[in-house]
């Protein structure tokens, strides 16, 4: 966790209310702990915060912004010993080109971005009071997929606002079908004490924000399976996972595909390299093993 806090206003949230204002670890502390995660032999170290694209603000208890993101992950780049780094959810509008074009050619980022969305309405973005518009959203998978085609990219997407019509619904639902995204994550909006949206007018029924939560789940799932065929027949680096779920170990590869073995204690918390071969009933992928990379 490398920040905490928001100062963003959005009309549903409750989070500034919660966790207070932006707020940032000092780089020197977060490069110390990532070397220190590294040397026990933890291979992914995935970056969290509650707003991370503003880390810097609050570094040494004041507002302004010592260091940037760009920064920070330009530094944990050069950290020896880390193997993977992940970056968690970032806000489109702090998601700049120069983050995009580092990780592309980053020694150890991998190509994997979750970026909310909420609504590919600007109507409705605008009474979330977000502070970017779908264009700008456009921009930045159009930016991801140019530099790194085999990315996978997540999206956070909220349903049943208030003042969501029908109209303003499909707008969202069009705008998802056409971008050149992995996965969804879908929110059914539910009100929350002290915020704008839950006295605002236009409230979508219980049955309608389900019907339209389904509609994107469905949608989900049929994105996620068109970028795994994507990488049907590419080679790639799979860490393994510790668990046994009947009978199977599963592991994710730097671009967040999950592929599953039969289980094997051996494998747990080891990076191999693997050509993705199928796609199971279960929507999991099989693959061929072509080398283990040596470990330290």
């Amino acid at each position: 966790k490398v920040q905490d806090g928001c100062d963003y206003t959005c009309t549903y949230c409750t989070i500034p209310l919660a966790r207070g204002i932006s707020r940032s670890d000092t780089v020197e502390n977060v490069l110390h702990n990532a070397a220190e995660i590294s040397q026990k032999g933890i291979r992914e170290i995935v970056l969290t915060g509650v707003n991370i694209g503003d880390y810097g603000k609050g570094e040494f208890g004041n507002k302004k912004h010592e260091h940037t993101f760009l920064q920070l992950v330009q530094g944990l780049d050069a950290v020896p010993g880390i193997e993977r780094l992940r970056i968690s959810s970032i806000e489109p509008n702090l998601l700049q080109n120069e983050i995009i074009d580092f990780v592309a050619g980053s020694r150890c980022f991998v190509p994997h971005f979750h970026i909310p969305l909420q609504s590919g309405s600007n109507t409705i973005l605008r009474r979330m009071r977000r502070r970017y518009m779908r264009e700008l959203y456009a921009e930045r998978v159009e930016r991801i997929r140019s530099v790194m085609p085999d990315a996978c990219i997540g999206v956070d997407v909220i349903v049943g606002f208030p003042g969501e019509t029908e109209a303003h619904f499909l707008e969202t639902y069009e705008f998802l079908l056409s971008l050149e995204i992995s996965y969804l994550h879908v929110f059914t909006y539910s009100e929350r004490p002290d915020t704008l949206a839950a006295d605002m007018d236009g409230v979508v029924s219980q049955q309608e924000r389900k019907r339209r939560s389904k509609m994107l789940r469905s949608l989900s799932a049929k994105k996620r399976r068109a970028f795994y065929e994507s990488q049907l027949g590419t080679d790639h680096t799979v860490l393994f996972e510790g668990e046994n779920k009947k009978g199977y170990i599963h592991g994710f590869t730097e671009n967040y595909v999950k592929v599953k073995a039969p289980w094997n204690p051996e494998l747990v918390n080891t990076l191999h390299r693997i050509r993705l071969e199928a796609i199971d009933s279960d929507g999991l992928v099989r693959f061929q093993a072509l080398e283990p990379i040596s470990l330290p």
